[in-house]
């Protein structure tokens, strides 16, 4: 994103956020942040400190070094390219909203409802939006009742999906073959959220679109559909999003007839809406041939080259500098 947006229009002021939660000034280098399977990139502690406003009444952004505290100007918007907790959960957005600083993407309440993937199913149901079968377990609820749970959860039938209820990028994510295994899954996204889900295996294609936030109070924006071709992974797992590892095909545009594109896109736009219609979205499905059911909503998808949120968009028309630019007005005009 750095290397592509529009530098006659906007100026960067890139922010970092260490491991231990320090604010720091970054250099405004896209090479230092490029995705390597060797290494991947880490903003390191640089001795320097983000100082934010210190009321709503500015939107003054100043930085401390070793020569002092310096302005670096006032701050029109946000844009938070973040994953995971304290960046797409609502965290983040209700800190930019004490501040009164703008912000592109989802508010504080979508992105805590899409970050929830329990409560994204719960309410995309209300909605009327088809969603897979799943059991939300619970650390607590497994101790008390293992019996139980496992039949709730076997009831489901093999293969099933194994996920923290509260993580990116398929983080924690494990597909279970056999029920010997289960053990081992539910382990590996306990270690990430103390609530986890399994998930009903859907057999068939699996597509995703992008959404982006209605213009002067029309209908959500979708694109064409993208489809992921799984060649030798068990899922579209995190070294496939990010790294490009081998053994998924992601395909842009995706082969549909025009009414099944048309009812893909209707039910995104719904689904949309319904967890907050703000911002953007991602929003994946199983297309079993005949229905679709959504698998997740991502309220801050990838922006990688290679990530499906900025294919779909530019199978729609819309350039990779244009649909920066696109997020940057919404959060402006709101």
């Amino acid at each position: 994103m750095l290397r592509a947006i529009d530098r006659d229009r906007f100026r960067v002021i890139p922010i970092g956020i260490t491991r231990d939660g320090a604010f720091v000034l970054e250099e405004d280098d896209p090479d230092k942040f490029a995705l390597d399977p060797a290494r991947l990139p880490e903003v390191v502690d640089n001795g320097t400190r983000i100082v934010w406003p210190d009321s709503a009444r500015s939107r003054e952004l100043k930085v401390t070094d070793a020569s002092g505290t310096h302005s670096l100007g006032e701050v029109d918007v946000v844009l938070p390219i973040l994953h995971g907790r304290w960046g797409e959960d609502g965290t983040i957005q209700g800190f930019l909203e004490l501040l009164d600083l703008p912000y592109a993407g989802a508010g504080l309440l979508m992105s805590a409802i899409g970050m929830d993937k329990h409560t994204t199913k719960h309410v995309l149901q209300a909605a009327g939006v088809p969603v897979v079968p799943w059991v939300t377990v619970t650390r607590p609820g497994l101790d008390r009742d293992r019996r139980m749970w496992e039949q709730r959860i076997r009831a489901l039938g093999l293969p099933v999906f194994v996920k923290p209820a509260r993580a990116g990028s398929s983080v924690g994510v494990s597909r279970v073959d056999a029920w010997e295994t289960l053990d081992h899954a539910l382990a590996t996204a306990f270690a990430e959220d103390d609530t986890v889900l399994v998930e009903q295996a859907v057999v068939g294609r699996e597509l995703e679109c992008g959404v982006l936030e209605s213009r002067d109070g029309g209908l959500p924006r979708v694109s064409v559909a993208g489809e992921v071709v799984i060649t030798g992974r068990d899922f579209y797992d995190f070294a496939a999003k990010y790294l490009d590892a081998p053994g998924i095909d992601l395909v842009c545009p995706a082969e549909l007839r025009p009414g099944e594109l048309d009812e893909m896109q209707r039910i995104a736009g719904r689904a949309f809406e319904a967890v907050g219609g703000q911002g953007l979205a991602r929003v994946d499905f199983f297309f079993t041939g005949t229905e679709f059911f959504v698998n997740e909503l991502n309220t801050m998808p990838g922006f990688t080259p290679i990530s499906m949120f900025p294919k779909c968009w530019i199978a729609s028309g819309m350039s990779y500098r244009e649909l920066i630019s696109d997020l940057l007005n919404t959060a402006l005009s709101r």
